[in-house]
């Protein structure tokens, strides 16, 4: 039953492969089309499929919170700015929470807040398609003999070239 459910979500990601970059309002027509039939049958497929399996176990209870969510699963069909999920936003923060638990233990509140503002650097240096071992390097080259006042000119887009922003894979 499992299988099945991976199969069926595995169609509707194959009709979001194909709209991926497109404009949206073809987006939005090829999903509307396609991929809001596909998630109608995905949907009276869970309803059938949780009548046959136990609430309590663990596909019942992914079945039932599934059909709970229905209407936020199935948003993007009708909003081609929405993505099919937050894979993206999950990349992105990705770093920040594998090195959570490495936070609690910078010592100081001051400490916490020094690490803040270099994974903020970093990040945006990324953002902005600039190495960040490069922007780093010039940036201390740099701020010894810095004036205060024109810290700004020591950020990333200040300071580096910018390149083509770095693009987070599919």
């Amino acid at each position: 039953m499992a299988q099945e459910a991976l199969n069926r979500i595995a169609a509707l990601y194959a009709v979001e492969r194909e709209v991926r970059g497109r404009k949206p309002e073809v987006r939005q027509s090829v999903r509307m089309t396609r991929a809001l039939p596909l998630a109608g049958a995905l949907k009276d497929w869970l309803e059938h499929t949780l009548a046959q399996v136990s609430v309590k176990s663990g596909l019942g209870k992914a079945i039932r919170y599934a059909l709970g969510n229905w209407p936020a699963l199935v948003r993007y069909c009708e909003d081609a700015r929405i993505e099919i999920d937050n894979n993206t936003a999950e990349r992105s923060i990705r770093p920040l929470v594998l090195g959570r638990r490495n936070y609690l233990f910078a010592g100081s509140d001051g400490g916490g807040q020094s690490a803040a503002v270099i994974y903020s650097l970093i990040g945006t240096a990324r953002l902005n398609g600039i190495e960040p071992y490069a922007y780093l390097r010039t940036v201390f080259e740099r701020i010894a003999d810095h004036p205060i006042n024109g810290i700004d000119e020591l950020l990333p887009w200040h300071l580096m070239p910018v390149k083509q922003p770095v693009q987070q894979a599919a």
